[in-house]
């Protein structure tokens, strides 16, 4: 069983920045690529961005594209996002979810992950 607890999560003022992280506990973090997904009140859960196992592959979401940046750290068995130029629409509830890989591939499906955090709730707001 794969844990993973995320934090970092706040109100921040548009234009502002955070950082998310994501902790994996329990196994080898290393045979697994990391998702963020998130979901706003009253609407579905949508994939964010996602990193390969050994990070040298990623994705990103249109819509976050040039504003996020997601990394992993092995050794700490963690995996950022950090998030820039924030919009109030960028409001939700974050969570990391996790997929046991092969390839160095990554993907933003909610139904092909393996494990899920609880989430961390980022508010955009003046």
């Amino acid at each position: 069983q794969l844990q993973l607890v995320e934090s970092g999560g706040g109100l921040v003022q548009p234009g502002g920045s955070l950082s998310l992280s994501c902790e994996a506990s329990g196994l080898t973090f290393d045979d697994y690529a990391i998702s963020w997904f998130r979901q706003a009140p009253g609407k579905e859960r949508e994939g964010v961005s996602c990193i390969g196992k050994r990070g040298d592959s990623t994705n990103y979401a249109d819509s976050v594209k040039g504003r996020f940046t997601i990394s992993r750290d092995n050794a700490k068995n963690t995996v950022y996002l950090q998030m820039n130029s924030l919009k109030p629409e960028d409001t939700a509830v974050y969570y990391c979810a996790a997929r046991s890989a092969f390839f160095e591939t990554c993907v933003l499906n909610a139904a092909a992950m393996d494990y899920w955090g609880e989430g961390t709730l980022v508010t955009v707001s003046t």
